[in-house]
């Protein structure tokens, strides 16, 4: 699903013109991103925690080169479902091609 496809069922669903609906998706974008730049949680009941975690700085390695490489300390953006949208994803039935080639 594409940020176009939330406007288009926002334009389907609720009556908002395309111009609101893309406004509205959005501003809602820009909150959260805003929100997880400023280092805050951010939670949606029924949909999950996006958190901003702090990562130091470390060795690590090319894997092409072997050669010892330092990562710098960062910020990396983590995602926990919460417990109904787990049991939504556990219910749901799995097709045939999301299970993969064995």
């Amino acid at each position: 699903m594409t940020k176009a496809d939330i406007v288009e069922y926002i334009y389907e669903r609720v009556g908002f013109s395309k111009k609101e609906s893309a406004d509205l998706v959005e501003t809602v974008f820009q909150i959260i991103k805003e929100t997880l730049a400023d280092g805050e949680k951010v939670k949606i009941s029924g949909f999950g925690n996006f958190v901003v975690r702090e990562k130091n700085a470390r060795k690590g390695r090319n894997p092409q080169t072997g050669e010892e490489i330092r990562l710098a300390a960062r910020r990396v953006l983590t995602f926990k479902p919460s417990l109904v949208l787990k049991n939504i994803l556990n219910e749901a039935p799995v097709s045939d091609a999301s299970q993969g080639a064995d």
